[in-house]
């Protein structure tokens, strides 16, 4: 085992390796315990993270843990839960689907969030992906992940006084996180070669470890490549339109290439998103070379492919100049039986032949397609019309699976235990099943708000904990901690805002009427304050100074310290905010929000929602569990945004304020616990991603898998 080369552990405890190297630890509060137990504070410093601990730890700790029959009894089961989880062959999946268990999925990701010591995410799209392989391991579905390894990340995001972000980029210690390289039989380094232009590029991996699933994460950064091409791999998202086609280019015939040389063939293929999509192309290429004709391999791809899109907006789709495809392309597309326009054709609309769209590519070569709420496979089908003129709005072949959240990674371990208790041991396993949540009732008010109450007290802590530490290590002005959070109070009603910043998420709606939001933050026995986090892309300016108007609004005295913006939003703070603030804001510009996971991660916490009728809300609000903001028809944007922001206020000072204070003689405001114990109820059971993937796997693999089956 390539860990063991790595980490010095004792015989007894060995099996701290293998765990450490499969983030399947991250999901479980038993597995995490065994490693904090060895050393809180290391576990701290390293921010979670079990490989460097276990590096950094003295030798004589570890010995000392292998010698402590209390540690060595939470040991024996914490492996035992994990060989049983990664290895039982008594899945959901293999119970259910016993004849396909031995088939494969391939699902490419250009994103991946499963742990925050690897940041190979953006926002979103990653995160979903993570909670989607976590999901997809715990029902035992056979799927590999295919994505970039990106050293360098995301940028971490630092807060100037005048409130501009800047974007910091750390390089990853590949020898202290969970990732090992991928080696060809004969040991050594495993590599394939992807034409770019007039060249070669080298393209190697590295594994990860999720549970059941495996990730493939590709890599640029070796000496067999020119210096320009070394880096395409190095960043998320960085640089300009032509690093993103030559990344997507990588992850697309790169991906298929390095699954061959492993020899695994998969027999579904699954786009998270078009970046991904030219591995349907080499598809297409490998059928063609091995005698199949252009339209039995087109026909082939598409039996076999799943694409499920996450834009909403036309303008949101990635597309590319078609002079830029064809620098890159033009001694690809004969490989295929193409000429060049029939080539473009593939990816371009009869409105616009200058731009290449990879989401048009995704439609036209992937046989099951889908938008990620019910609501936005309306959107979808209507956007994408035109792409099958023919056929009614309502036939377009765009269907809807909403998304869902991995509910052990953003649930916070108190409720997790309260639910064991209240709902029963296995309530995990039957976490989508309705009726188990009939029985919340049964957790006394009390014992709802004073958990929930700790929640906050624990939010409240860390912000002030990252406020201190900003101020006494970086020496920043006093005024930057103030309006970091060091002025949050705990026992005022706190309203999270928390995701990109971006125009069309309107972050600053709220500020519509400024004297009026001033008289609701600064009331002097009803408090409210408002936490916001979030990072703009590095080319959006825009976005940039969204923030800083935030920020400069959050060291304004006028508002009394009751508006924070906390930086450097990741995954780590992003757990404590969704199980911490008490409502959670969503404000997106009506019908240009996919889905938004972020509000089902606090709904599954009892975190209320306050959002625009967009996306999973437009689902889930039943009129009790939360607070719907309506948009009206035929009204411009500024129109809308006034009408909004009145809606919320008018929320906010008649009935939040009110029932959020409304406490009886033992401090619990029982009608705010009813409406809480009402969103888990409602919502927990549908928006996870138990029944997520159950639905792609029963919806469109074990579709696809039939059809494939049937051709062969």
């Amino acid at each position: 085992m390539d860990y063991l080369n790595k980490i010095k552990i004792p015989q007894r405890i060995e099996g701290l390796g293998e765990l450490a190297y499969n983030l399947w630890w991250s999901w479980h509060p038993d597995a995490r315990e065994l490693f904090k137990k060895l050393d809180r504070s290391l576990w701290k410093s390293t921010e979670h993270n079990p490989v460097e601990l276990l590096k950094g730890i003295p030798y004589h700790q570890l010995i000392a843990s292998s010698e402590d029959s209390g540690y060595l009894s939470r040991y024996d089961a914490g492996l035992a839960a994990y060989k049983k989880a990664t290895l039982s062959p008594t899945t959901w999946f293999e119970k259910q689907y016993p004849q396909q268990a031995k088939n494969l999925i391939a699902y490419f990701s250009l994103e991946f969030a499963v742990h925050n010591s690897l940041p190979l995410y953006a926002g979103g799209l990653g995160v979903l992906a993570g909670d989607y392989c976590k999901g997809i391991s715990d029902l035992g579905i056979p799927l590999v992940g295919v994505g970039l390894m990106y050293p360098q990340g995301y940028f971490h995001q630092k807060i100037s006084q005048d409130g501009w972000q800047s974007e910091i980029y750390d390089q990853l210690d590949f020898d202290n996180v969970a990732v090992t390289r991928v080696l060809a039989p004969d040991g050594k380094l495993l590599t394939v070669t992807v034409p770019l232009d007039s060249i070669s590029i080298y393209i190697s991996a590295w594994r990860v470890n999720v549970g059941r699933v495996t990730l493939y994460l590709l890599d640029t950064n070796l000496d067999e490549n020119p210096q320009a091409y070394r880096g395409l791999s190095a960043r998320l998202y960085g640089g300009d339109r032509e690093m993103r086609l030559l990344q997507e280019l990588v992850i697309g015939l790169g991906g298929v290439k390095i699954l061959r040389a492993l020899g695994l063939n998969p027999d579904v293929w699954h786009a998270n998103e078009g970046h991904t999509s030219f591995m349907m192309m080499e598809r297409m290429r490998e059928l063609i070379e091995k005698g199949s004709t252009l339209q039995d391999a087109m026909d082939s791809v598409r039996r076999a492919t799943v694409f499920t899109t996450h834009t909403p907006v036309p303008a949101g789709n990635d597309t590319f100049s078609v002079d830029l495809v064809e620098k890159y392309f033009h001694n690809y597309w004969g490989q295929i039986g193409l000429d060049r326009d029939k080539f473009m054709s593939l990816g371009t609309l009869d409105s616009d032949k200058s731009s290449f769209n990879m989401t048009v590519l995704s439609l036209r070569l992937a046989g099951y397609c889908n938008g990620v709420s019910q609501l936005h496979g309306q959107v979808c089908r209507k956007m994408w019309h035109p792409l099958w003129p023919d056929l009614p709005e309502d036939s377009v072949p765009i269907d809807a699976i909403t998304n869902g959240v991995h509910v052990l990674t953003w649930i916070a371990p108190q409720f997790s235990l309260l639910f064991k208790t209240y709902l029963g041991e296995n309530w995990i396993e039957r976490q989508d099943e309705p009726s188990i949540w009939e029985n919340l009732h049964k957790i006394p008010d009390d014992v709802i708000w004073n958990t929930h109450r700790w929640l906050k007290l624990k939010l409240i802590g860390s912000i002030l904990e990252r406020a201190r530490q900003r101020w006494s290590q970086e020496k920043v002005a006093t005024i930057q901690p103030l309006a970091m959070g060091a002025l949050l109070d705990p026992g005022a009603l706190t309203i999270g805002y928390c995701r990109r910043f971006t125009g069309y998420k309107r972050p600053t709606l709220i500020f519509r009427n400024m004297e009026r939001l001033k008289k609701i933050l600064n009331l002097d026995l009803q408090p409210v304050q408002i936490i916001f986090a979030g990072k703009a892309h590095p080319n959006d300016e825009d976005g940039k100074r969204l923030i800083q108007q935030v920020y400069h609004l959050a060291k304004d005295p006028q508002f009394l310290g009751r508006i924070a913006f906390v930086e450097d939003y990741n995954m780590h703070l992003a757990r404590d905010l969704v199980r911490g603030v008490d409502v959670w804001l969503n404000t997106p510009r009506f019908l240009m929000e996919a889905s938004g996971t972020s509000g089902q991660k606090a709904s599954l916490n009892g975190v209320l929602n306050l959002s625009v009728l967009d996306g999973w809300w437009c689902e889930a609000y039943n009129g009790v569990n939360g607070w719907a903001v309506k948009e009206k028809e035929g009204m411009n944007w500024e129109e809308q945004d006034d009408n909004s922001a009145n809606t919320i206020y008018d929320l906010l000072e008649n009935k939040i304020i009110p029932l959020y204070y409304d406490i009886d003689a033992a401090g619990t405001p029982q009608g705010w616990v009813k409406m809480m114990k009402e969103t888990i109820r409602s919502n927990t059971p549908f928006f996870n991603t138990r029944r997520m993937t159950k639905e792609y796997a029963e919806r469109f693999y074990l579709k696809a898998l039939d059809v494939v089956k049937s051709k062969c």
